[in-house]
């Protein structure tokens, strides 16, 4: 139906007009009015800049080319103007090669296209008592000034239709459509306006002129500068409020005017979106974010009464431990008591509080996310994006320059247009998934890359670091091998990732083209899709590996298990990987943040700066508001998928991995409340205005998170199960401490570190692993470095398993069925005990579903019934004449 209004709308599918035939924009000089947003006439509002160059002194392009360019941009703009669109020229004052067309849309048009797009325009006030929070008190302390920015009346809403203009509430035909819609549509109509036709096929659109290099830029305007108010009295100047009472850095700490990125109509509803998820995820970051704190201060507080970690630091227990070679051959024997510094920051991580804050994520995130639905079916209504995706998404037009296929439509048994055939689709989709699968396998084989470097690095730290730094003693406690490795391979590592994903961003969006998506959303969900999943290996992989590979299949000193048959496997500290783990999650998320925010901020910052030193010797020129905004930066066609993947990512590492770093949700606090002013500074002040654009949610970042929320549960429960030692210590105090196993007579963890640690023979060494530094003491064992829980030498079993290795196996696959069960169970009650819509924005709909059907509908009802009963009178009354008596 969309596709046949628009052949209706757009007259323009045929063949091109003679060059006599073309329409022309009208030229003007600029009238020196810098901030105006009209036409020269001063009536007509500018809704969308066209930028090109001009082609008579193009001097990098063949004659022949430049005649193509410009006949393909004299076609383009003749169909616009036949569309109804009013152009005007300008040329520019800074670079006479430039040429600006303004485009203004006339009322009639705007009608038209609003009833085609099914734009949603207010019938009448809403008239539904509004309730006061119970905090609003205290919520309005971090408001913006209403005497500020003034909130708008809010309305009922109807999909717009040109026969019922009577029932909207039109107060000004000028203002009725506001700067956002008017360049929705504007944006619509260039986007499927034809400019050539070759072997049968039409081109269209102004993405692909843009791509072609005939149009340099198309964008709305801001409406003024964002340092001072417009001296334009029509202008209402809100890209200067939005930028000092939203981007400023001095509202850090107010809530954002969420209304007036909306309502006011300045950025539409996606950007809306994203800053409403931003800001309530950051709220949400707050409960995290104080519960983590207090978890990192406990262990803090309680890592002195930390027994473990006393007997390691014992010089009567610990000094006396000598442990075995790390690594073969080159690696020697070692005290115990090295490990001091790192178990004393093992016992602040791997404490009972890491376990109850676990739990209290596992909790907390479906919170954020149930709550989240609450607040987002809020804003669907207020934003008129309830049912949008069913009435007013349109096809995009790259989708409709391929529909060169047949098929019958199942449901309404006509003909459509489709772009391939059945097993065409099958072969594409099958690509697709192949290319998908082949460069996650590359980020895999990355990661190995990293492993075997820690694996062959490792070596050359054991034998040449003791070296270095024997006169230190001070610093050999902290710069151990493993230490030196884990920083090392965290930081190249970390450059790997920022390279692959430079690499990957091209792939999907290679791949995305390639299947062709009907719609934008569909576009979107498609690339978000095989973004996160690029990211989420990419990112996450290395964490993976750390907390539930490293250390896991050593063997023994006597029996090594080696990678491809070379390289030793790596070995976990005698605490375990969990301080690793939380190295390699704060170097990733601080390393990532800054880098984030440097390529963000100061990349487009430099940009404009280099833009405005050129033109510094033409300053003193008064120039326009659209040759202002063509020097500024471009947002870019993904808008704002780089921002959700960013926030998503971070998302992961606060939730996935949180059992090992309860100081995520701080980090993650501190860097989205610079990230929201970031976000908004840039968009306020370093970028074009985006075309307002509708959404009705957060898209295919929605199930991603869920997704996210529910893997939590498990990798949170297998850290604390197989990369802390929490569960051998507790199992230890409550049945190894005392008989029949233990010794002691009550319970306790004195003992631990002697009883876990497998003794091996020093003279059961295999020759390709025996070092090269003899033992120079009497001592005929060492100790095993990991806890491998095994039996000693000269047991009838020796170096298998012994019975207090299974009681821990059975009591972590305990504790994660428990803990797991546990935790879906309270998500569960969660996710049913709170609705997804509340009651007070169920009655706003059904409220709105009313009018919309007493206002339209029931009026049409009553003019039939008013015509019907005008007609049912003249037939009375032709009938009474006819059957009445003649008077004599």
């Amino acid at each position: 139906l969309v596709l046949e209004m628009n052949r209706v709308i757009i007259p323009t599918y045929g063949t091109m007009p003679e060059q006599q035939n073309l329409h022309t924009p009208e030229w003007v000089d600029f009238d020196d009015k810098p901030d105006s947003l009209f036409f020269k006439d001063g009536q007509r509002r500018i809704d969308f800049v066209l930028v090109y160059e001009d082609e008579s002194k193009k001097i990098t392009h063949k004659r022949s080319d430049r005649r193509k360019q410009k006949r393909k941009r004299q076609v383009y703009e003749s169909n616009l103007i036949n569309n109804g669109l009013q152009l005007e020229a300008t040329r520019s004052v800074l670079d006479e090669k430039l040429i600006f067309v303004k485009v203004h849309a006339p009322w009639e048009v705007l009608c038209s296209y609003a009833e085609v797009m099914h734009i949603k325009m207010p019938l009448q006030h809403n008239d539904l008592k509004t309730r006061q929070s119970a905090f609003n008190w205290f919520s309005r302390l971090f408001r913006v000034d209403e005497n500020i920015i003034k909130p708008e009346q809010e309305f009922f809403t109807a999909p717009f239709q040109k026969e019922h203009l009577s029932n909207f509430y039109i107060q000004d035909k000028d203002t009725f459509f506001n700067p956002a819609t008017r360049s929705r549509i504007v944006h619509f109509i260039l986007s499927r306006v034809e400019y050539a036709t070759k072997n049968n096929v039409k081109k269209f659109g102004i993405n692909k002129l843009l791509d072609t290099g005939i149009y340099k830029a198309a964008f709305p305007l801001h409406d003024s500068s964002f340092r001072h108010l417009s001296t334009d009295p029509n202008c209402p100047s809100e890209r200067y409020l939005l930028y000092r009472e939203w981007a400023h850095p001095k509202n850090i700490f107010k809530l954002q005017p969420l209304d007036f990125i909306r309502l006011v109509k300045y950025y539409g509803e996606k950007i809306g979106i994203y800053f409403a998820w931003l800001g309530f995820y950051t709220n949400m970051l707050t409960v995290a974010a104080v519960v983590g704190v207090c978890c990192f201060l406990y262990g803090c507080l309680t890592k002195d009464n930390c027994t473990w970690s006393q007997e390691v630091c014992d010089p009567n227990i610990g000094g006396k431990i000598i442990m075995c070679p790390q690594c073969d051959k080159v690696c020697t024997y070692w005290n115990l008591t090295i490990t001091c510094e790192s178990s004393k920051k093992l016992c602040i991580f791997d404490s009972f509080g890491t376990l109850v804050f676990a739990v209290f994520m596992g909790i907390w995130v479906t919170f954020f996310l149930e709550f989240w639905k609450r607040r987002q079916a809020e804003l669907e209504y207020e934003w008129d994006t309830v049912e949008y995706l069913e009435q007013e998404e349109q096809v995009r037009p790259e989708y409709e320059a391929r529909c060169t296929h047949t098929v019958m439509n199942e449901i309404t048994q006509q003909e459509e247009h489709v772009p391939y055939t059945a097993w065409g689709k099958c072969v594409r989709m099958t690509f697709c998934t192949s290319a998908i699968f082949f460069w996650i396998l590359l980020i895999i084989a990355s990661v190995v890359g990293i492993i075997v470097y820690r694996l062959s690095v490792f070596l050359v730290f054991s034998a040449k670091l003791s070296q270095h730094i024997s006169g230190t003693e001070a610093i050999r406690k902290y710069l151990t091998p493993q230490t030196a490795t884990s920083v090392t391979a965290s930081l190249i590592s970390f450059v790997v990732i920022m390279i692959l994903n430079i690499i990957y961003e091209k792939v999907a969006i290679l791949i995305t083209d390639f299947e062709l998506p009907r719609t934008q959303t569909d576009y979107e969900n498609s690339l978000t899709t095989k973004m996160f999943l690029f990211q989420f290996v990419n990112y996450y992989s290395s964490c993976f590996y750390i907390a539930f590979f490293k250390g896991k299949f050593v063997g023994h000193p006597g029996s090594p298990v080696y990678w491809l048959g070379k390289y030793r496997n790596e070995e976990c500290d005698p605490g375990g990987c969990l301080l690793e783990l939380t190295t390699q999650l704060a170097i990733i998320v601080g390393g990532k943040a800054i880098w984030n925010n440097i390529q963000e901020v100061l990349l487009p910052l430099v940009k404009n700066l280099i833009g405005r030193c050129s033109a510094a010797a033409r300053s003193e020129k008064v120039v326009p508001r659209w040759e202002h905004d063509y020097h500024l930066q471009p947002i870019g066609k993904l808008g704002l998928f780089y921002e959700y993947l960013e926030m998503v990512i971070q998302f992961g590492f606060v939730t996935l991995f949180v059992a090992s770093f309860p100081l995520a949700p701080l980090l993650a606090l501190i860097n989205n409340l610079l990230e929201i002013r970031l976000d908004a500074w840039k968009l306020t002040t370093q970028f074009r205005r985006m075309v307002p654009q509708k959404a009705q949610d957060i898209g295919a970042w929605q199930p991603i998170l869920q997704g996210i929320a529910i893997l939590a549960v498990v990798t949170n429960a297998m850290i604390i199960a197989f990369t802390s030692d929490m569960i051998p210590r507790l199992v230890y105090y409550w049945s190894f401490s005392v008989p029949p196993y233990g010794t002691h007579s009550s319970h306790t963890m004195k003992g631990y570190i002697n009883s876990t640690l497998s003794v091996f023979n020093i003279s059961d060494f295999q020759n390709a692993s025996k070092p090269f530094s003899p033992w120079l003491g009497t001592q005929t064992t060492c100790r095993q470095v990991y806890r491998d829980l095994r039996h000693p030498p000269g047991h009838q079993h020796q170096y298998e398993h012994n019975i207090y290795y299974w009681h821990v196996i059975a009591a972590k696959l305990a504790f994660i069925i428990v803990m797991e069960h546990v935790i879906y169970f309270v998500k569960f009650i969660i996710s049913y005990i709170i609705p997804d819509v509340s009651e007070k924005t169920k009655s706003k709909v059904k409220r709105e579903k009313y009018l919309t059907q007493k206002l339209l509908h029931e009026n049409d009802l009553k003019g039939v019934k008013k015509t019907m009963g005008k007609i049912a009178e003249k037939i009375i009354k032709g009938a009474d004449s006819t059957f009445r008596p003649k008077d004599e």
